[in-house]
């Protein structure tokens, strides 16, 4: 079985978690901007699931992830179409694993039960004239 959607706009990464003080004690708390992100995978994937009728998946499954990225506005046009043939590609920050992370947390409970049914990954990072967040999560066979 495989599950995959496609979250329109410019993917956003995992933020680090914030701390403040409430009170006299430490709080930790994850940016709004994160959340909103986490919050709009977490609906793309609702309504997949709910238009195919599906419970989330038990058992070990794969996560397929293209962040597509938004070639910077400042470049020429020859770089632009380079970067979108795949010649030049986004080795700058945000950090691949804070995309998946940011992914995982939007499908959880939601795609599969837990995060740590996630055996495999497979992900990158590409330029892109559409921004966009691809992924896809395949259940894999279960050893007996």
């Amino acid at each position: 079985m495989k599950i995959s959607m496609i979250i329109p706009g410019q993917p956003v990464a995992k933020g680090r978690a914030r701390i403040t003080t409430v009170g006299g004690f430490a709080r930790a708390y994850t940016p709004a901007k994160t959340r909103s992100y986490e919050n709009i995978v977490r609906n793309h994937a609702q309504e997949i699931m709910a238009l195919r009728g599906l419970e989330p998946l038990e058992g070990p499954v794969a996560l397929l992830l293209e962040a597509h990225l938004q070639v910077p506005a400042s470049w020429s046009k020859k770089k632009t179409a380079e970067a979108i043939a795949g010649s030049i590609v986004p080795t700058s920050r945000p950090d691949l694993d804070n995309y998946i992370k940011a992914a995982l947390d939007g499908l959880n409970e939601v795609v599969f039960k837990d995060d740590s049914q996630v055996v495999e990954i497979s992900a990158k990072k590409v330029y892109s004239e559409t921004p966009q967040l691809f992924v896809s999560i395949v259940k894999l066979p279960t050893s007996t």
